[in-house]
């Protein structure tokens, strides 16, 4: 084993205390300190440098059968993170390497070698493993590109489009030739941000009207595929607004995530049949091997400048939780990083 002396004996990590019922409470969760994990066999341990909070999350908060396992109650929760080798039972990683891995939410993680993806600061600062090279920008990059099977040409709207990854989508289809990008978002300051700074050719703020007809005039020609984060009247928006052969994508619907009660669905459904519109989902498990591309594609675009990307920073493992509640809110602009 390696490692380095002096290891604080204590590490602070957030549990889930009871399920959320509509919002997510301070109560339902506990910051508490845990004993520093010594690696096993094959294991290293990880000292968190930067934690991600992601709106799924609030999916794993329930015990709702879903496409992953709920957090266990009373247990430390799990996130994406990247840190600082500090101590090495495994060949391949030695202390002072840096690792993506999923066992956010702490300050210190002991993580099988097998799940920990060396990275290097020198190819792009670490935080960006979390987000415009991560996870969020794979899904960015297989559901607009696969899913949503885009094509050259093609007009676009993404809701939540100020996101980490709707403003990805946008600026890939702007990319790759898009003849139209339409994006929605929640405040005058994000709307001018994806027209000035992301390339967007229109955007408007939500709450400033009916979103059918922002985006009826927005894409007064309609728009050959939605890339859907929120759902709700967006979706309905959207199909109201289907091109012939229109393709959605649904990656997220965030709208609807802390109801207490089943949300109506879109009430012109029957409009696909005249369109022959296509409505699929997809999780980003389901496309990694799109990964070595996807690195190779975008990584060129953010060093080159043509992809831009923004991070919003929360300090402190004792604001993980308002940073993930700020991420239900709206208030990030791009990917919510928390750096310990």
């Amino acid at each position: 084993m390696t490692d380095t002396p002096s290891l604080p004996s204590v590490s602070r990590e957030w549990h889930l205390l009871s399920r959320p019922v509509g919002w997510p409470k301070p109560e339902d969760f506990a910051l508490v300190e845990a004993d520093v994990p010594t690696p096993g066999e094959g294991q290293v341990l990880v000292r968190n440098l930067y934690l991600s909070v992601d709106p799924y999350m609030r999916g794993r908060m329930s015990a709702a059968k879903s496409y992953v396992a709920p957090f266990e109650l009373g247990k430390v929760m799990q996130g994406g993170a990247v840190g600082e080798v500090v101590a090495s039972h495994a060949e391949g990683l030695k202390p002072g390497d840096h690792v993506l891995h999923f066992f956010g939410w702490r300050e210190y993680a002991a993580v099988d070698a097998k799940n920990a993806v060396k990275v290097g600061p020198e190819a792009a600062p670490l935080s960006t493993y979390l987000g415009v090279l991560g996870m969020t920008g794979l899904t960015a990059y297989a559901g607009l590109l696969r899913t949503a099977a885009f094509k050259e040409g093609d007009a676009v709207f993404v809701s939540g489009a100020a996101g980490a990854v709707g403003s990805q989508v946008g600026q890939i289809a702007k990319l790759k030739g898009a003849s139209r990008v339409i994006g929605s978002a929640g405040s005058p300051e994000k709307v001018k941000l994806l027209v000035d700074e992301y390339g967007f050719d229109a955007a408007f703020n939500y709450k400033d009207g009916p979103v059918s007809e922002q985006l009826r005039a927005a894409a007064p020609d309609g728009i050959d595929v939605y890339f859907d984060n929120v759902g709700g009247d967006h979706l309905e928006a959207a199909i109201g607004s289907l091109n012939q052969g229109g393709r959605i994508a649904i990656c997220g619907m965030i709208s609807v995530y802390n109801n207490t009660e089943p949300a109506p669905g879109p009430k012109n459904l029957a409009r696909l049949i005249q369109t022959r519109g296509r409505i699929e989902g997809f999780l980003v498990g389901d496309h990694y091997d799109l990964q070595p591309q996807f690195v190779e594609e975008v990584g060129a675009w953010v060093r080159s400048g043509q992809l831009k990307y923004r991070e919003t920073v929360v300090e402190g493992i004792e604001n993980n939780l308002e940073a993930f509640l700020g991420v239900l809110r709206g208030d990030n602009t791009g990917k919510m990083i928390v750096k310990l």
